[in-house]
């Protein structure tokens, strides 16, 4: 590269428009804010002011109700773990937990609640520790001679109280 190549580099500022710089900028004196007034002053932001008018957030009637102690799950059919099974990509001699489903992309997260459910038809015997199983999912289950087993994760844990004394 010679410095005869160097090419003129765009700027973003080239289309900007600087304000408050003289009468003959075209955004001089008020700097296009106008007159006086809240807007005109700095530090102001009337978010969702709609001049007087009720504002849309508080025209629209409040729907529906949140709850901060819900329990998400993550359902795992069985005809996926059978198909993971069939393609070797979860062992059928170990048991399966939340580390082999995280590890084969299941899950995402290892502390993850799981739900198995019983679409498909499981043909292996395999013991499943999960956080919840459905009732065709663990008669399927059972029906192989496998165990569908409830695992009580980490943070489920209940912290025992201690001695009245």
């Amino acid at each position: 590269m010679k410095l005869n190549e160097f090419k003129n580099v765009e700027k973003s500022s080239k289309n900007k428009k600087r304000i408050g710089r003289g009468i003959g900028s075209g955004t001089g004196k008020t700097s296009g804010k106008g007159h006086k007034g809240q807007k005109s002053r700095s530090g102001v932001a009337i978010k969702g002011f709609e001049g007087g008018q009720m504002p849309i957030h508080r025209r629209l009637p409040k729907r529906g109700f949140t709850n901060i102690f819900r329990k998400e799950y993550i359902p795992i059919n069985i005809d996926i773990i059978q198909k993971l099974l069939d393609e070797k990509k979860l062992p059928g001699n170990k048991p399966l937990n939340n580390d082999l489903f995280l590890k084969v992309g299941l899950i995402k997260k290892s502390n993850s609640r799981v739900k198995i459910l019983g679409n498909g038809e499981l043909k292996d015997k395999i013991e499943i520790f999960a956080s919840k199983f459905s009732a065709s999912a663990k008669s399927s289950i059972e029906k192989n001679g496998g165990k569908a087993v409830i695992q009580e994760l980490r943070s489920e844990k209940q912290i025992p109280e201690k001695n009245k004394g």
